[in-house]
Parts: structure tokens; C-alpha cells; sequence
């Protein structure tokens, strides 16, 4: 049930903080004036590092419906995108929709990742943006569309890396493409970019491998496989440039594997951090790296990479986990406010604030409000 207090103050609410809980067609764009801002009272985070949390940001219009909300990105005009997974026996119904920073919806695109759509980063080239995405399932690609969701290029399995099976990268029908997984086959995750243009793609479901491509999308090469050890992946679901040091690295949401791991730009490991479930991807705002957690909550890390775990609950965990995993699919209005269930993407906001897309069937996005 929601708390209909005030925001409180950060000292009032630092103070308080141990016994608060811990939560078809395309349409042309139109600008609107700013909404007023909406609020829940409900609030995560310690220190520096507070968020009110208002679940159900955006509602898509009625002619739409969620298919498992999976990423989420933010263009430099502040609009949001969404990916959802989509369903195979719905091909004509959109699998991407955008919404301004007030929530309203703008416009839908992408069919063609109905049934394994994925990730989704939003890139500034030039004068220019341009969104990336995957496909997973059947889809086994990754592609490259304007901001309207026009196609500028798409790409199936690096054959070149000789880690897929032969025929991985000549099925074109989506028809005529196999939902199989394993090591041999492509099941791309996300992207992290390079300030040069190139950028690296994460086989999270697949070859359990990173690979890298020049700013034309030209395989240059790979590093990591399957495994336990330093330098080994079990589903490399996230990724990210951590620009925070001296030197940029790759940092990798090693998700079943319960850790992040950093490396050179060469694939070379350079650090492995524990203290997390099932970490589904990376985000960066300043000097805070942002880690959404399957495993019902969301962790941000400072500067010195120490963890704050925002909605973190042992109980509230057991109750999401048991039978399971029924929650993600029970009646939406079960659930309770202020809480997560399966984070699987969140990305930072220019001013700070926090999106959130949750692996549950009927979707949900949640913004986290900063406290300034």
C-alpha cells in the first residue's frame, strides 16, 4: 500500500532510514509542456544514494499490450525507449515504444523483434542518433535502426570468432530459424561503445563470449568463454565502458556467475567484484556505476566500488523467488509498491534519476526519483 506522506527531507530521512522500507502505426513526436511531478513516497537508498520509486511509470495505449519488459535507454531529448520480448504469434504488434520524460507515450516501431527482442542502447553519432538492438530467441541478431525505426544495417552470428555452429548465421526467415540454445549458437545481450564508434556485444545466452566490432559493425575479435574462473563467463547477460579511471575497461554483468567482472579494451581481466545476485547489466552516470539485480533489487556502486543495494530484502526476496518464480506473472495489482521483482535493465536519466524494466509478464517500468 502506498505511503501518502511527504518526501521527507534527506537528513529526516537518512535519520529514518533503518526502519523505512527498503522498491502499430508510427506516430510523430510532439513536444508538450512538463507535467507536474509525480510522487509515491516510497523511497530506497542510504546516504547520497536516495530514490523515490514510482512503479508504472509510463502505460502503453490500449491498442498495446507488454510482452516482458526487458531494456530501457534514454535519448538526449530525454525520451525513453523500451524493449519488451515480444510474442512470435504476434508479429504486427510493435516490440519498441518511446515515451517523453513526463511518461506519455510518442510512438512505436520494431515488429521485427517481436518474439526475441532484447537490448537497447540509445547512441549519439555525429548530429545524429541511432538506437542498437538485440534479438535473442530465434532472432539471433543485432542491428542498427534510426531513431523512427528504420533499419540502417543488421548482422546475425560473428562467424569469424569459429564459435558457432555453420549454418548459424544463414537462416533469414524468421520461419525457418531454430529457438535453440547452447555455446554454438547466437544469443546477443547488449552493447557498450567506444568513443571511436566500435563497440562490443555480449553472447549472454550463447557462446558465453564478448565480441568486438568496429564502428561499421566488422568483426575485430573476442575474449571470455564459459566457466567459473577469472576471465570466465556464465551469461555475460550486461556490459559497459567504466570511464571512472584512469583508464576506460569493459565491465561485464557476469549475471549467473553472482559478480562483475572488468577487463582491458583488449580483453584482458583485470578485476572481479562479488557481492551481487544476479546482475543483469551496467549503466554509468558520473562516477556511479548502476547494476540492475535480478534477484529483486538494484544496486548502485560509488566511486570506490563499494555496494549500495537499493530495495534489498531478504523476505521480500523469498516471496518473489517461491513457486517458482510465480509473482512475475501474478495479477500486477498483488504486487507491492515501491518493491522490484526481477530488474533486468535500468539506466540513469541526465539528471540522475533512474529507469527501471522488469522480466515480468505483464511488463513494468519504474522510475526511481533522485532526491537532489
Amino acid at each position: 500500500m502506498k505511503n501518502p506522506t511527504p518526501i521527507p527531507s534527506r537528513r529526516k530521512f537518512i535519520a529514518s532510514a533503518t526502519t523505512t522500507a527498503a522498491a502499430f502505426s508510427l506516430v510523430g513526436c510532439q513536444k508538450t509542456a512538463p507535467a507536474p511531478a509525480r510522487t509515491s513516497g516510497l523511497f530506497v537508498g542510504e546516504g547520497e544514494h536516495i530514490y523515490e520509486v514510482i512503479n508504472d511509470w509510463v502505460v502503453l495505449p490500449d491498442q498495446f499490450k507488454w510482452q516482458i519488459t526487458h531494456n530501457v535507454a534514454v535519448d538526449k531529448d530525454e525520451n525513453l525507449y523500451v524493449i519488451h520480448e515480444g510474442q512470435e504469434a504476434l508479429p504486427d504488434h510493435p516490440a519498441i515504444f518511446v515515451f517523453d520524460a513526463a511518461g506519455k507515450f510518442i510512438k512505436s516501431f520494431g515488429k521485427q523483434f517481436q518474439g526475441g527482442g532484447h537490448g537497447l542502447e540509445v547512441r549519439t553519432e555525429g548530429n545524429e542518433q541511432f538506437l542498437y538492438v538485440t534479438g535473442y530467441q530465434k532472432l539471433k541478431t543485432f542491428a542498427k535502426l534510426t531513431l523512427d525505426g528504420e533499419e540502417v544495417w543488421s548482422h546475425k552470428a560473428p562467424m569469424d570468432s569459429k564459435a558457432y555452429a555453420a549454418d548459424e548465421n544463414t537462416r533469414t526467415d524468421f520461419a525457418d530459424r531454430k529457438n535453440v540454445w547452447g555455446r554454438n549458437h547466437f544469443l546477443p545481450t547488449n552493447f557498450a561503445f567506444l568513443p571511436d564508434g566500435s563497440f562490443f556485444v555480449a553472447d549472454g545466452y550463447g557462446a558465453h563470449m564478448i565480441h568486438k566490432f568496429d564502428k561499421d559493425a566488422n568483426y575485430v575479435s573476442s575474449f571470455g568463454k564459459s566457466g567459473k574462473a577469472d576471465g570466465e563467463f556464465n551469461t555475460p547477460h550486461g556490459l559497459w565502458i567504466d570511464s571512472r579511471g584512469a583508464e576506460s575497461e569493459v565491465v561485464v554483468a557476469d549475471r549467473a556467475n553472482g559478480r562483475l567482472q572488468w577487463f582491458s579494451l583488449d580483453g584482458e581481466h583485470r578485476k572481479t567484484l562479488g557481492g551481487f545476485i544476479l546482475p543483469a547489466n551496467v549503466d554509468q552516470f558520473e562516477d556511479t556505476l548502476l547494476v540492475p539485480d535480478l534477484s529483486a533489487r538494484i544496486t548502485i556502486l560509488d566511486k570506490n566500488n563499494n555496494l549500495i543495494h537499493l530495495g534489498d530484502s531478504d523476505e521480500w526476496r523469498k516471496d518473489v523467488m517461491k513457486d517458482g518464480k510465480a509473482m512475475r506473472s501474478a495479477n500486477p495489482e498483488t504486487w507491492t509498491d515501491g518493491k522490484f521483482i526481477h530488474p533486468h535493465d535500468a539506466c540513469f536519466a541526465k539528471n540522475g534519476d533512474i529507469y527501471v524494466a522488469e522480466w515480468v509478464a505483464s511488463g513494468r517500468i519504474s522510475k526511481l526519483q533522485r532526491l537532489s
